[in-house]
């Protein structure tokens, strides 16, 4: 991580540049010693841009995952489901019980 005064940007912007495009890594800059900006070149900030995209997308998925797995059901609607099933069942000719275990 390279960090710089501000001024730098002014006094030395084609080393500034030079230095961004040849390692692909941002440079920060301070101002009164505290952080500004942050200077990085295009490629760099695409694939960073790209990176949180990403991470982002990763998250709503999980989340939503989460959300579909974890769907509650009451004990009407169970036994409402049973019974649905059982009857689709019996309409399919299977008259045949068959038990696990």
């Amino acid at each position: 991580m390279m960090i710089r005064p501000i001024t730098d940007l002014r006094n030395n912007f084609k080393e500034i540049s030079e230095t961004v495009h040849s390692s692909n890594e941002p440079i920060y800059l301070t101002k009164n010693g505290y952080g500004d900006m942050v200077v990085m070149s295009i490629e760099a900030f695409e694939q960073f841009k790209d990176k949180h995209e990403l991470k982002q997308r990763i998250i709503e998925s999980e989340t939503l995952q989460q959300q579909q797995n974890s769907k509650y059901y009451g004990h009407d609607e169970v036994f409402d489901m049973m019974e649905q099933t059982v009857k689709e069942h019996f309409k399919n000719g299977n008259s045949d019980v068959q038990r696990e275990g």
